[in-house]
C-alpha cells in the first residue's frame, strides 16, 4: 500500500495532536485521538499493564496530576504502511517538566483507518536514557 499525501499529513497532525490535547487538559477530547479501545503500553516507565481504553488513558493523566509535562513535542515521524487502513509510526518526543528538566522518548504507534478517520489504536512510549540505542 502507498500513502497518499493527504493521508501522510493527516496521521502526522493527529500524531501532533496528541501534545496539543494533553498540553491543553483537554482530555475530554482523547477520543480524536485514540481508538475507543486503544492500548496505550507505558510499561518502559514500570507501568505493569498497558493501560486500555480513552477513559483509562484519560484517568492516568489526570492521576498523575502536577507530574505530567506542561510540554510534549512531537517530532521525526515516519511512517510505514502495513494494510490498506494500517500505518506503523514511529515519533520522538520530548517532554518538559514545570521545572525545565526534559525527556526525551519514542513513540511507536499503531494507527488505523476507520470511520472517523484515522486514530491510534496502539501506543508504545519507550524512554530514551542512553546515547546510540545503548550500543
Amino acid at each position: 500500500m502507498t500513502l497518499s499525501a493527504s493521508d501522510r499529513l493527516a496521521i502526522a497532525e493527529l500524531i501532533s495532536l496528541h501534545g496539543h490535547l494533553f498540553d491543553d487538559g483537554e482530555l475530554d477530547r482523547l477520543d480524536e485521538l485514540f481508538t475507543a479501545d486503544v492500548v496505550y503500553d507505558l510499561s518502559d516507565f514500570g507501568q505493569q499493564q498497558p493501560l486500555r481504553g480513552v477513559a483509562a488513558v484519560r484517568a492516568a493523566a489526570l492521576a498523575m496530576g502536577e507530574a505530567n509535562p506542561v510540554g510534549h513535542h512531537v517530532t521525526n515521524i515516519v511512517l510505514t504502511p502495513v494494510a490498506d487502513s494500517e500505518v506503523r509510526a514511529r515519533s520522538k518526543g520530548i517532554g518538559v517538566k514545570a521545572d525545565g528538566t526534559t525527556g526525551s522518548v519514542t513513540y511507536e504507534d499503531t494507527v488505523v483507518r476507520g470511520e472517523q478517520g484515522w486514530r491510534i489504536s496502539c501506543r508504545r512510549v519507550l524512554a530514551r536514557r542512553v546515547p546510540l540505542g545503548g550500543r
